[in-house]
């Protein structure tokens, strides 16, 4: 497909029609539009080559396609087509990059440099105030921020970047956000930012979508940083992606006793690139931006591990025989159930008590101050500072000189 490209509404229905319709994905959407010299071709062709490949297949109807195309234009989006002058140039040199990418936002965003950020929903004080300085910092510095949208480390990344540029890349439809409490990020993201997908509108995220939008987001950027992250997660599957994608890899260190340090310690000895400073980041990354056509070589790989024999395609697709073998996912997938529920919003109004589990959570044996953890709880720091003297008595807290909290051994 040339750079360049303007698809007329015609094609681009039929664009939208060939990649909603069962056994296709973006490696047969390539393969059927190259072969038959257009996406309209390849649907009247399509019938018969399911038959050839003993399947019987549904093919996305020109009424439905019409309905999801007006719906997203009612949201104030649209689609942005594969080697059209709006598509993101990164996310294109990646072979499995979407045919069509839904965006809601400033398009403008998808052409600024990117770095991804990536790491635990359940992330502790120390994580969640690194990531709104490393964001900041690399957001100040001329990149976009890109991550999923998830909670944790995602929106506090999404947050310390509204104002210099961040992607937010959904798992589901663009009309259906997850987590739910992070349908106002998504809004004052869909305003400063953009919001971008290439699941249909209504579709709920499932299990194995999750590392579908692990890939955009790594596609989107030049680099992906893992703040925390266990060591079997979805982030650590964004980090195989960048590598696969010869993006550079960055993990921030952390504490061994910290199982939320496990995974980006493990990526350090795997050969990723130590990041403890915004300036780790674009120092490393500045040198791809030197000409007009952006380098996507890191100075380092990853060493490749063996894939689990029981990894999942991502996608469902026709057998056709030039068609390469479908990415798949080397890690739990990050999907709904697969983490525990996030904590009811606070209102203040709840017992001392019940803030406990939530300040152990949010501390790691990494020293953070009070009012970082804090502004984390979300709660009044009255009722923190009760809580904290009574998880101090009982060893759970430990106080260090300066001020800063960490979890003890009790």
């Amino acid at each position: 497909m040339a750079a360049g490209i303007v698809l007329s509404d015609r094609q681009r229905l039929d664009w939208l029609r060939l990649i909603r319709s069962d056994g296709i994905g973006p490696r047969s959407f390539r393969s059927l539009t190259n072969r038959f010299g257009g996406a309209g071709a390849a649907l009247e062709a399509l019938p018969a080559l399911a038959r050839q490949a003993g399947r019987d297949i549904r093919i996305c109807p020109l009424a439905e396609a019409e309905r999801e195309m007006a719906g997203l234009l009612r949201l104030g989006g649209r689609f942005v087509a594969l080697g059209e002058a709006g598509y993101p140039r990164p996310l294109q040199a990646i072979d499995s990059a979407p045919p069509l990418l839904a965006l809601i936002g400033n398009a403008a965003v998808l052409q600024q440099p990117a770095v991804a950020m990536v790491g635990s929903r359940n992330a502790s004080a120390a994580g969640l105030s690194l990531t709104r300085r490393l964001a900041g910092g690399i957001g100040n510095a001329g990149f976009a921020i890109v991550s999923g949208l998830a909670r944790g480390i995602d929106t506090a990344a999404h947050e310390a970047s509204l104002a210099t540029g961040t992607v937010a890349v959904l798992a589901g439809g663009l009309d259906r956000i997850y987590p739910p409490q992070n349908s106002g990020l998504a809004a004052r993201i869909a305003t400063e930012g953009a919001l971008v997908s290439e699941m249909p509108l209504g579709w709920e995220p499932r299990g194995r979508d999750f590392p579908r939008r692990n890939r955009i987001v790594s596609g989107l950027a030049l680099g992906t940083v893992v703040v925390e992250a266990a060591r079997r997660s979805g982030s650590l599957i964004t980090a195989r992606f960048a590598n696969e994608q010869g993006r550079q890899v960055f993990a921030v260190p952390g504490s061994p006793l910290d199982p939320r340090a496990e995974g980006g310690n493990h990526l350090i000895r795997e050969g990723a690139t130590l990041c403890a400073a915004a300036a780790h980041v674009v120092e490393a990354l500045q040198p791809m931006l030197a000409g007009p056509g952006e380098r996507f070589d890191p100075p380092r790989a990853l060493r490749e591990e063996p894939a689990p024999e029981a990894e999942e395609p991502l996608w469902d697709e026709l057998d056709l025989p030039d068609i390469d073998r479908p990415p798949r996912a080397a890690a739990q997938p990050a999907g709904p159930g697969r983490f525990p529920p996030p904590p009811p919003a606070a209102d203040g109004m709840g017992a001392v008590g019940d803030l406990g589990p939530q300040l152990l959570g949010l501390l790691s044996p990494t020293p953070i101050a009070l009012d970082e953890l804090v502004r984390a709880s979300g709660r009044p720091a009255r009722e923190v500072g009760q809580a904290l003297a009574e998880l101090e008595l009982a060893g759970a807290v430990l106080r260090h000189p300066g001020g800063g909290l960490s979890r003890g051994p009790g």
